[in-house]
């Protein structure tokens, strides 16, 4: 098994994506590596063992992967954040802002039982602006986002305090001062 430290070692930095000035991190390296995207989850639902979810929202698109195999692994239901114009069916749209942007996430209306408690997954939070969003379409619509679990926290953008402030519970398997 990878240890968590090996995981974030496999971790790239990419200069300048997706524009001038940002490092980014890019977890695809993570997913060439054998069993790395299996460890990942495995380590992560290590740190999720405390926390009472029964859906998991995952984040386009990196979130799908993390998402998928946690929601396969528990049999619980899992509910997709997209970017606008990719979900078919009738969507309900949130605004938010990112370290060098804006955007916007959508999510199908009425993709889980009222009253679900949701954790949301994704590679990684920076400002947590993506995971705020996805939080608030949790809830309007009727769910309660109860924590949010990243591979990475890259913790000088706040994003993590940001969600924990909003009082959305964060796991995360590294973290970059």
């Amino acid at each position: 098994m990878h240890s968590i430290d090996e995981i974030a070692d496999l971790f790239r930095n990419v200069p300048d994506f997706p524009k001038e000035g940002i490092l980014f991190k890019d977890v695809t390296t993570v997913l060439t590596h054998p069993g790395a995207l299996g460890d990942s989850v495995t380590h992560l639902l290590r740190l999720l063992d405390d926390i009472n979810f029964d859906a998991v929202a995952a984040v386009e698109s990196r979130g799908f992967m993390f998402g998928g195999i946690v929601a396969d692994r528990l049999n619980i239901p899992l509910v997709l954040i997209r970017k606008p114009g990719k979900l078919p069916a009738d969507v309900i749209s949130e605004d938010y802002t990112l370290e060098y942007g804006t955007n916007t996430i959508e999510m199908h209306r009425d993709s889980l039982a009222k009253g679900s408690k949701v954790l949301i997954i994704d590679d990684l939070v920076a400002t947590g602006g993506t995971a705020l969003a996805a939080a608030e379409l949790i809830r309007r619509d009727g769910s309660l986002p109860v924590a949010a679990a990243f591979l990475m926290d890259l913790r000088f953008l706040g994003g993590a305090g940001r969600l924990e402030d909003s009082g959305v519970p964060v796991r995360s398997l590294i973290k970059i001062d």
